[in-house]
């Protein structure tokens, strides 16, 4: 026997085992990629055990005996070692993925999907939720949530359906979890696939030194000479916004623009107009008009109508002042017709003129680990926690940074992974996950939770470091608010916990941290010249004050664009057939201005709608905005750092996950309902006070 087959006879999977770590955090070093499927069958095996015991017990059905798990582990959660491996399996599919983790997504999708499904349209299991929902003891308020979520829960996922109802619904969401799987997969791959290659250093023309600098290191990497821009945010928005080759900007454009519309392998057009089939069909088998119906029971906006209402609105205040906007942006154009590939550039031409501020004269005051020291130096003065790096906690990448987080009283808190750059087999974009979520057992131990947040910011150089953009920074506040919500969670059910609120609810914490890279308090606190240590200096910090609203209607109804094309797909009532790149631009056309192209198309490389959990609910976005910025307000008129505040915002909202309505928790913590107010004065749109939500 060689050394390779006795390893792996003498291998344990780690996912049935005490992990033996800090915290029990996940040991990624001695994870294998047979382990996962290993687990996840055990997982599910296990799972369905623990369904026959409830489902068998003679007793009459309770609370306890059928919403709360029989051993001491998990609270109310049936999943113990299915979540386990779960968590860990979908972090590594978008922030460390390969072959290998992408085939066996593939093989575990319809596996996984069936075994959802025989829980929620188990019609054993639903009689016990039922009866314990119709003749229940005096329950705590988290308690009635977990059962009204329970209850709900298995009837929007078909409990109430005949036999061939069921069927057809099983059907339907196997086939959606794999094309929602495929979308990803897809649109990973092209981003991947697209360099754009240099070799002639005039083809430099216009880029700062940090774009070339990491251009010439992405080359090397990919064993070339020259200089290599992708499509990951780093290299593709400083092309796009200082490069003067005209050509070489349309070319970064249009493959942008176009990923996932070309005749191959990686098409996601097709995939598109069945998801958005299925979806409709799934809300219409559940006695609802359209999918958006569906998932508005659910959410703040709770109608189409009062969705539409906030987007129209926004359109209403903002539209005048974009097309402003981007007339000013076409008087800079002076030698040739404004172009989509021309707007980054001459935004930042026009800014310039207007506030003489450049992302790059930022740069050098935002090295990373003294924004990570600003952020957590933040958090510790608005809630007392700190952060201790333990490099005896395994990370899946050499990239990633673990932390411990204890709270004001010197107790644990929670562990925070924080994954800063791009790299092959990482998905574009930046989010919040967790390895564990937060519950109490039934001895009382609060278990607590093991949170990442994963960006893609830009990398350090052979010559410097990590050098941040301002709106960098405010991606790394932006998920260090999701994570703050996961971290500060406090609750009895697991399902309640953390950042398990309602989808239009969710992203108040995360935008609510936005506020504070503008303010001239906080960047003090970190702001420093990388080489010299000098202060960002207060006629820069002026000058970011003052620019804060550039371009901010054509930003805003970005976003609503995005929502309207979101809305128009989720309220069909009938089968789409429509070419998709068609109806896109109609869909949006009353929040686009300036020109659309016939080839481009955002759908397809859209996955907020179609992989991640936004479909019929984008607009949370510009909904959470009214409430951040409402939110922040309070603290304005309060005091930026005010603790007590925090604590009330922590208490009121953070700490509370889902275990009562948002509307509740936020007057919990305010005192009245927000209104749209703070936000266009923020916005410096002046308009009629009116209530939202």
């Amino acid at each position: 026997m060689n050394d390779i087959e006795s390893g792996k006879q003498n291998h344990q999977n780690p996912f049935f085992l005490s992990y033996g770590t800090p915290h029990e955090t996940v040991p990624f070093d001695r994870i294998q990629l047979a382990d996962y499927e290993e687990a996840f069958m055990e997982g599910i095996r296990r799972d369905n055990e623990e369904i026959e015991k409830i489902i068998n017990n003679p007793d009459e059905p309770t609370f306890d005996n059928t919403l709360i798990r029989t051993d001491d582990s998990k609270g109310e959660h049936y999943y113990d070692l299915l979540d386990r491996v779960s968590n860990v399996f979908s972090c590594m599919l978008s922030a460390e993925s390969n072959d290998g983790l992408e085939a066996l997504a593939q093989k575990m999708s319809p596996i996984l999907t069936q075994h959802a499904n025989d829980v929620s349209l188990n019609p054993r299991l639903f009689e016990r939720v039922k009866y314990v929902y119709e003749h229940h003891r005096e329950l705590t308020p988290e308690e009635q949530t977990l059962l009204n979520n329970s209850y709900d829960g298995f009837v929007r996922s078909g409990a109430l359906l005949n036999d061939e109802g069921k069927g057809r619904l099983r059907k339907l969401t196997e086939e959606a979890s794999l094309l929602s799987l495929q979308f990803s997969q897809n649109l990973l791959k092209e981003n991947k696939a697209y360099t754009l290659h240099l070799s002639d250093k005039k083809q430099l023309e216009g880029l700062p030194d940090t774009a070339v600098e990491a251009a010439s290191l992405c080359a090397k990497e990919n064993n070339k000479e020259g200089w290599v821009f992708t499509l990951d945010a780093p290299s593709y928005t400083p092309f796009m916004t200082y490069s003067t080759q005209r050509d070489l900007r349309e070319l970064m454009y249009m493959a942008r623009n176009t990923v996932c519309c070309h005749e191959n392998a990686e098409n996601n057009l097709s995939i598109c107009k069945r998801l958005i089939n299925i979806r409709r069909e799934v809300a219409q088998l559940l006695g609802f008009e359209s999918y958006a119906d569906y998932v508005l029971k659910h959410r703040m906006a709770s109608t189409t109508s009062n969705v539409y209402k906030l987007l129209n609105d926004l359109i209403e205040a903002y539209k005048p002042t974009a097309e402003q906007e981007y007339a000013e942006l076409k008087r800079c154009a002076t030698d040739h017709e404004l172009r989509p590939w021309d707007t980054a550039f001459y935004s930042h031409q026009l800014k310039m003129q207007k506030f003489n501020l450049d992302a790059e004269m930022l740069r050098p005051y935002f090295q990373l680990s003294n924004v990570v020291d600003g952020v957590f130096g933040l958090a510790n003065r608005l809630y007392g926690i700190t952060f201790k790096e333990n490099k005896e906690i395994p990370v899946y990448h050499p990239d990633v940074k673990a932390y411990e987080v204890f709270d004001k009283d010197g107790s644990y808190l929670a562990v925070f992974y924080a994954d800063f750059h791009p790299r092959k087999g990482k998905q574009g974009g930046a989010w919040m996950t967790g390895f564990q979520g937060q519950w109490i057992d039934k001895k009382g131990n609060n278990v607590r939770p093991h949170v990442s947040v994963v960006m893609n910011l830009t990398k350090p150089t052979e010559d410097k470091p990590a050098l941040l953009t301002l709106g960098e920074v405010e991606t790394f506040l932006h998920e260090f608010g999701h994570s703050l919500h996961g971290m500060f969670a406090n609750t009895r059910f697991e399902s309640l916990s953390g950042t398990n609120v309602w989808w239009d609810f969710v992203e108040l914490p995360s935008q609510f941290m936005e506020n504070y890279a503008v303010e001239r308090d906080f960047l003090r606190t970190f702001a420093f010249h990388f080489e010299t240590g000098d202060p960002l200096p207060d006629e820069l910090i002026e000058r970011i004050v003052k620019s804060r609203n550039f371009m901010a209607a054509t930003s805003c109804l970005r976003q609503v664009s995005f929502g309207l094309l979101d809305m128009a797909y989720y309220t069909m009532k009938e089968p789409f057939d429509e070419d998709v790149r068609t109806f896109e631009k109609q869909a949006w056309k009353p929040a686009v201005i300036g020109e659309q192209l016939e080839n481009t198309c955002m759908t397809v490389q859209f996955s907020h709608i179609m992989a991640g959990g936004y479909a019929a609910g984008y607009y949370s976005y510009k909904w959470a905005e009214v409430l951040d910025a409402d939110a922040f307000a309070v603290f304005k008129r309060e005091g930026i750092f005010n603790s007590a505040t925090a604590q009330r915002f922590r208490n009121c909202i953070l700490s509370k996950g889902g275990t009562l309505h948002p509307m509740t928790l936020y007057k919990n913590f305010k005192g009245s309902e927000p209104t749209i107010d703070a936000l266009l004065e923020r916005n410096g749109i002046k308009r009629q006070t009116e209530k939202v939500g």
